[in-house]
């Protein structure tokens, strides 16, 4: 299993979470999604011999919301300038 943290703009209520969880969460490998609304981010812990992570993506995107960057991965902490 993989976790990755994806920032999200456009999130703003209930709904936004509800449909988010709601079509990331029926993909096929994906066992579980969060939505973090105050910080705007959605964790996904996802099987990524099943899905892909793009696929991840494009449902967020399909959904209404905009990916901002890429996610950060649970195993390599830190943050973006330190790599």
């Amino acid at each position: 299993m993989k976790k990755v943290t994806l920032n999200v703009q456009g999130m703003s209520c209930g709904s936004c979470v509800n449909r988010i969880e709601g079509n990331v969460g029926k993909l096929s490998g994906v066992e579980s999604v969060k939505v973090l609304l105050p910080k705007g981010e959605v964790d996904v812990t996802f099987n990524d011999d099943t899905v892909d992570l793009s696929v991840i993506k494009s449902a967020i995107r399909d959904s209404g919301y905009e990916v901002m960057e890429e996610p950060n991965e649970e195993d390599n902490p830190g943050c973006s300038c330190c790599h």
